[in-house]
C-alpha cells in the first residue's frame, strides 16, 4: 500500500516538473516574441559641410549680385520648371504648360505645394516671383522678351513680346513667397532654409519623406573674392563651389571636379559693313581657318566644346546640325580668299580683344591661324572699357567677343535691334536674322536658317564654355550636379569615412 502511495506521489511530482517546463519555455517563447530589433539611427551631419557666400550681398534672389549668393539660392527656392543636362523642360512647381496662342504660355501650378514656413504657394506668388525677375540683376535679361504675367484659377499666362516655342525654357527664376519669414529672411519651398543659429546665418534642410538627407545644416562662410574661394575649397575650408572658368581658374583648382556645360558663346565678331570684312568670302575664310579644337583644348584647356553650329551642342535643337568642323580648312579658306576677289596686299587684320586670359590666347592662335591662310594679322588688346567702347562704335575688324546666351537658346542678342551683341552686324543687308525670326513663329524651318547663317556668317561662332564643381576630396558621393541645379543630388552626399 505504501508503495502505491509512494508512486502515486512521484507521478503527480513528475507532472507538476512537465508543466513547470512547458510554462517556463512558453514564456521564454513569449519574451522572444516581445524583443524587437531597434532601428538603426539616421547618421546626420550638421557641421562639415560648408558654402561660400557674400555677407554683404543680399540672400534675396532678386536682389542678389555675386555668384555666390545666387548659386546659395538654388537650394532654398524652386522654380516652376527645371532644365535637364539637354535643356529640357522638366516639371518643378508646374505641373504642365501650352501656348494659347503664339505669344500666349499658359502654366498650370500644383496646388499642393508649401513654402518652408507651411504657407501655401500660389498664383500670387509666382506672379509676384516673376515680377521681381523681371528687375533682377541675374534674371532680366533672359526675362525681357516675356512682358507680362496674369492669374487664372490655379494657372499662370506669360504675354511674350514676340513668338518663341523655347519660351519655358526661362521660366527658371526662383520662386518666393511675398512675405519674409520672422526673421526677414526671403521664403522659398526648396530643400533648405534660411536660419539663424549661434548668430550666424545657416540653412537647414527642410527634412520630408522625399528629402532626408545626410547633410542637414549648410554652414555659410564669408568669402567674396573669387581667388578666395578657390583657395578655400583646394585646402577644405568650403565644401563646394561653381566656378565659370572666367580667367584660367582651372589651373589653380586641386580639388575634385566635375565639367559642368554652359550657354556661354565665344564667338568672332564681324564688321560686316565696312572694310575687307564686309565680303562675305573673307567671312568665310576667316571661319575656315579657325581651329576650334584648338581653342577648346589649348585656350581653354579643354573646359569648351566646339560649336559645330551657332546653337549650344549641349541642346536638343542643335542636334544633327554641323556647319562648322572641328579643324581648320586651310585649304578651302584659301579657295575662299581667291574666290573673294580681295587683293593679297589688302588682305590685312587686326583682332580686337579685351584683358581676359582665355579669349587672349584664342587671339593669338586666331592670329597664327589666319596668317597660314595669307591675311597679315594684328592684335590689339585693350581693357574692358576700352574694348567695348571699340565694339559699340563699330571700330573693329574682328574681335573675340563672349556672350551668355539665355536657356532658350535666342540669338537675338545678334539679331535684335538693341541686342547687346548686334555691333557690326549689317541688319540691312543680311535675310539671316528674318528667317530666324520667322523660324521661331513657324513660318520657316530650322534648315532655312542655318543654310542663310552658314551663307552670311553674320558673327563665327567658336566654343561654348564648361564651368566646373569643385568640392572637397573627403565628400562622397556621385556627383549629379550641373548648371542651374547644382545641387541636384545632395540629399546622397556624406562625409562618413
Amino acid at each position: 500500500m505504501a508503495k502505491k502511495y509512494i508512486a502515486f506521489f512521484m507521478a503527480i511530482a513528475m507532472l507538476f516538473t512537465c508543466l513547470a517546463g512547458c510554462t517556463a519555455s512558453q514564456s521564454d517563447n513569449d519574451n522572444a516574441q516581445e524583443v524587437t530589433e531597434q532601428p538603426t539611427a539616421k547618421i546626420t551631419d550638421s557641421t562639415t559641410f560648408k558654402l561660400s557666400y557674400t555677407k554683404g550681398d543680399s540672400l534675396d534672389p532678386f536682389k542678389a549680385k555675386t555668384q555666390n549668393n545666387q548659386v546659395l539660392a538654388t537650394l532654398v527656392f524652386e522654380s516652376l520648371f527645371d532644365l535637364d543636362e539637354s535643356y529640357e523642360p522638366v516639371n518643378n512647381i508646374a505641373t504642365g504648360y501650352e501656348f494659347v496662342d503664339g505669344k500666349t504660355l499658359k502654366v498650370d501650378i500644383s496646388p499642393n505645394i508649401k513654402f518652408s514656413d507651411g504657407s501655401s504657394l500660389d498664383t500670387s506668388d509666382v506672379a509676384y516671383s516673376f515680377r521681381a525677375a523681371k528687375k533682377s540683376p541675374a534674371y532680366k535679361n533672359s526675362l525681357q522678351y516675356i512682358d507680362s504675367v496674369s492669374e487664372d484659377s490655379g494657372s499662370v499666362i506669360f504675354y511674350l513680346d514676340r513668338e518663341n516655342p523655347y519660351a519655358v525654357n526661362l521660366l527658371t527664376f526662383p520662386i518666393a513667397s511675398t512675405e519674409d519669414d520672422k526673421e526677414g529672411y526671403p521664403v522659398g519651398s526648396g530643400r533648405y532654409k534660411y536660419e539663424t543659429s549661434d548668430g550666424k546665418t545657416v540653412l537647414t534642410a527642410n527634412v520630408s519623406d522625399s528629402f532626408d538627407p545626410y547633410i542637414t545644416t549648410v554652414n555659410l562662410v564669408n568669402i567674396a573674392a573669387a581667388d578666395s574661394i578657390d583657395n578655400a575649397v583646394n585646402i577644405g575650408n568650403i565644401s563646394y563651389a561653381f566656378r565659370d572658368l572666367s580667367s584660367s581658374v582651372s589651373k589653380r583648382m586641386s580639388c575634385a571636379k566635375k565639367l559642368v556645360n554652359m550657354n556661354n558663346l565665344v564667338y568672332i565678331g564681324v564688321n560686316s559693313k565696312s572694310g575687307i570684312t564686309a565680303n562675305e568670302q573673307i567671312r568665310r575664310a576667316i571661319s575656315l581657318a579657325a581651329d576650334r579644337s584648338t581653342f577648346a583644348d589649348s585656350a581653354y584647356s579643354g573646359y569648351a566644346t566646339v560649336a559645330s553650329s551657332p546653337f549650344n551642342p549641349s541642346g536638343k535643337i542643335a542636334e544633327n546640325i554641323k556647319i562648322f568642323s572641328d579643324e581648320a580648312d586651310i585649304a578651302t579658306a584659301k579657295q575662299a580668299i581667291a574666290q573673294s576677289g580681295e587683293k593679297a596686299k589688302d588682305l590685312k587684320l587686326t583682332i580686337l580683344v579685351n584683358k581676359n586670359n582665355n579669349r587672349t590666347a584664342v587671339a593669338a592662335l586666331l592670329k597664327s591661324q589666319l596668317e597660314a591662310v595669307g591675311f597679315t594679322v594684328d592684335i590689339e588688346t585693350l581693357s574692358a572699357k576700352e574694348y567695348t567702347a571699340k565694339i559699340k562704335a563699330v571700330d573693329f575688324d574682328i574681335y573675340i567677343g563672349e556672350v551668355k546666351l539665355s536657356d532658350d537658346m535666342s540669338l537675338y542678342p545678334f539679331f535684335d535691334e538693341k541686342g547687346g551683341t548686334r555691333y557690326g552686324i549689317d541688319r540691312k543687308n543680311i535675310k539671316c536674322d528674318d528667317i530666324y525670326a520667322n523660324y521661331l513663329s513657324g513660318k520657316s524651318d530650322l534648315g532655312s536658317f542655318i543654310l542663310s547663317f552658314n551663307e552670311e556668317l553674320p558673327f563665327i561662332p567658336l566654343v561654348y564654355k564648361k564651368g566646373m564643381i569643385c568640392y572637397s576630396k573627403a565628400m562622397n558621393g556621385d556627383m549629379q550636379g550641373y548648371y542651374g541645379n547644382f545641387f541636384s543630388n545632395i540629399d546622397t552626399w556624406n562625409f562618413i569615412s
